[in-house]
């Protein structure tokens, strides 16, 4: 079945960095556009950074645009999102996303915490 697992997150002070990756099973990953979403304590999940299927397009939220980076590498089915310049704001959980064969697939999440 399709799966989707997240690792990286952590905590980090202000200024820092992350590497966030998205390990992906149980579909044709390079057939698939991926997204970060990212979901902070009483707010709605929000839309962070999209990759098409081959990686040739890339658009991100006005928020991380300049500070985050998203990319895959479809020869290890993987995603990755590159979180530099980290501000408390981006403090949330951080989820992929696909959709495959018309239905939607979360990750679990991983905790990214910014803070002195």
């Amino acid at each position: 079945q399709v799966q989707l697992v997240e690792s990286g997150g952590g905590l980090v002070p202000p200024g820092g960095s992350l590497r966030l990756s998205c390990a992906a099973s149980g579909f044709t990953f390079s057939g698939s556009a991926m997204r970060w979403y990212r979901q902070a304590p009483g707010k709605e999940r929000e839309l962070v950074a999209t990759i098409a299927r081959a990686g040739q397009s890339t658009s991100y939220a006005d928020s991380v645009k300049g500070r985050f980076t998203i990319s895959r590498d479809n020869a290890k089915n993987t995603m990755y999102l590159q979180m530099n310049s980290l501000k408390p704001e981006d403090t949330a959980e951080y989820y992929c996303y696909t959709i495959v064969n018309f239905i939607a697939y979360w990750g679990q999440g991983t905790q990214v915490t910014v803070s002195s």
